[in-house]
């Protein structure tokens, strides 16, 4: 059984932005009270959203075809002299036949797990903290990354439910949501190839996004 799931906590506070104006608004978004599945209400008719196994082992059958044969990439894994360069062909052959696919340029959604903290005032909302989400499939386990984020992560909300949020906060109740991240894959590196730190042999594939949009959905 897959049992993968691992939330890294990535608190960007206030004072992080190295960017321009609108690099600095990325982050600073409305919290929509909605469920994952009605996502493709609101993100742009061509974008495709990668949460469901099915969606990504699609995605990924369109740009690289096949799994790769993870087995005997891993062999006798960090004990098999030659298991990192295995490692580094496999990624660097799958890169060159990747180039110039049009998946890599199709617009794709992905969503990482979130946590609401404190209310900022100076940023009109509730910062957010985040924390990978993993998904198994016929490829392998599903590990979506992002080129970095600049600025803060920032969910702003109407005074009624700042108000229904702040107590929630205050009583120690874990607030959790969904934020999903709407961009493309970076051309140079767009697919990783690794293996699990924690599961000996398990393959890991990480998609690498360069992210225009993001989303704060919560579930009631």
């Amino acid at each position: 059984m897959w049992a993968i799931r691992i939330i890294v906590t990535l608190v960007m506070t206030a004072g992080t932005a190295t960017g321009g104006g609108a690099e600095e608004a990325l982050g600073i978004r409305p919290l929509l009270t909605m469920a994952r599945q009605d996502l493709s209400r609101i993100l742009p008719g061509d974008c495709q959203i990668l949460i469901e196994p099915r969606a990504i082992e699609q995605f990924l059958d369109g740009l690289d075809g096949t799994p790769p044969d993870w087995a005997q990439v891993y062999g006798r894994g960090h004990h098999d002299p030659d298991h990192d360069e295995r490692l580094f062909t496999l990624n660097r052959e799958r890169d060159a036949k990747r180039a110039g696919n049009p998946g890599v340029r199709q617009l794709i959604a992905f969503v990482w797990s979130g946590e609401l903290s404190r209310y900022d005032a100076d940023a009109g909302g509730f910062h957010v903290a985040l924390g990978p989400e993993f998904t198994p499939t016929r490829w392998g386990v599903i590990r979506f990354k992002y080129e970095d984020l600049h600025g803060d992560l920032v969910a702003k909300t109407s005074e009624g439910l700042r108000s229904e949020l702040e107590g929630r906060i205050a009583r120690s109740e874990v607030i959790e949501i969904t934020v999903a991240m709407t961009g493309r894959l970076i051309p140079d590196e767009s697919l990783v190839y690794d293996f699990s730190h924690d599961h000996e042999g398990l393959g890991v594939i990480m998609p690498v996004v360069r992210v225009e949009r993001i989303d704060y959905l919560l579930t009631r």
